[in-house]
């Protein structure tokens, strides 16, 4: 779509957001009915809560939890590998409509302690959920090593072998290398097979290293990366490339958790996610590929089916600059001392947008 025929309002159908933090507790109570707030109706609802979703009857009762919060959300439900995750574990998560496993290598990110060292390990696993028609979820990264030469900088593109083996060993096991960061995870993913598949946040389509170095709201696991590599996220949206598409990785803290000596990693991007992505699509010039970023091509990718006007549309309208909030209220029932509430602040906190639901 060209830049000198932009349209004031753009229908499509509600987005579906393929990687998502929604918590537990009065964040969860938060964060949770936002969703919609954003353009967004299907939810895939990460597992790294505490203690993580290691057990079926653990999804699927997170899930009830969910639902009565954001009645007309899809949520799709996650396990957390782990060892006690067995093939017989799966075949009964499968039985009772969890869709996906996640992986975290172990330190990589929050509550990523009870992660991942050896993959091979998981191998009988990963056969099961190959049988059972299931998705494999990767954080993409290794753990931080100085003797190895791993650090922030160059973990997700030392995990892209790992990749590759366990596209090699399990060929029609669907797996998506979640938020993707890096040229070189871009160039390996688009150099497989279909059941391989990437997901691209939206605040690392807008920036770089520089934007998170001393700005602890934009600071998440992965990292943003250099100049090149933000271009190569942002070519391969424009491109329309089928097996790329919309996971946020939206993930809320409270702020003094943000602000404090160790800032928590995590971007806040839920309740104003469609815009966000819009906004930048049309910068890029490439509107008539946003309805595929953020709906089809995920719902193709995890065997969904297509929404039509029966599910309903969200409509976007351009604006002159519609500010997002400078922060959210973290609504705590349980806070009855009077004292000051929690906030969680979002990304490009403050900011004009172009687009607005």
């Amino acid at each position: 779509m060209a830049s000198t025929n932009i349209p004031e309002t753009i229908t499509l159908p509600w987005a579906s957001d393929f990687h998502c933090h929604l918590r537990q507790g009065a964040m969860m109570d938060t964060v949770t009915p936002m969703v919609e707030q954003g353009g967004v109706r299907t939810v895939l609802a990460m597992p790294n809560l505490t203690p993580p979703l290691t057990k079926t009857h653990m999804a699927v009762e997170y899930g009830q939890k969910l639902q009565k919060l954001a009645p007309n959300v899809h949520f799709i439900l996650t396990l957390y590998l782990n060892p006690d995750l067995t093939p017989e574990e799966i075949k009964k998560a499968a039985e009772a409509g969890i869709t996906a496993v996640k992986v975290y290598p172990s330190g990589v990110t929050t509550n990523s302690d009870w992660g991942v060292l050896d993959f091979k390990i998981y191998y009988p696993t990963f056969a099961a959920m190959q049988e059972h028609n299931m998705v494999l979820c990767l954080h993409g990264e290794c753990p931080s090593d100085a003797d190895k030469g791993i650090c922030i900088l160059n973990a997700e593109e030392r995990f892209l072998a790992t990749l590759c083996e366990l596209h090699e060993a399990f060929p029609k096991l669907r797996i998506v290398l979640e938020h993707a960061t890096t040229k070189a995870a871009v160039d390996c993913v688009k150099s497989l097979g279909d059941t391989v598949a990437c997901t691209i946040t939206a605040h690392h389509l807008f920036i770089t290293v520089d934007d998170w170095a001393g700005q602890p709201h934009h600071f998440c696991k992965p990292v943003a990366k250099f100049p090149s590599d933000r271009d190569a996220l942002q070519q391969v949206v424009k491109s329309g490339h089928p097996r790329f598409f919309l996971g946020s990785d939206s993930a809320p803290h409270p702020r003094q958790a943000k602000q404090g000596e160790k800032p928590a990693a995590g971007v806040f991007t839920t309740p104003v996610l469609v815009p966000l992505v819009a906004t930048l699509f049309e910068k890029l010039s490439c509107l008539d590929k946003l309805e595929g970023f953020i709906s089809t091509n995920g719902r193709t990718f995890y065997q969904l089916p297509s929404l039509g006007p029966e599910d309903g549309t969200i409509t976007l309208t351009r604006s002159a600059g519609w500010a997002v909030p400078a922060s959210y209220e973290v609504q705590d029932s349980a806070n009855t001392s009077g004292s000051k509430p929690d906030t969680v602040v979002p990304f490009m906190a403050n900011s004009k947008l172009t687009w607005s639901l």
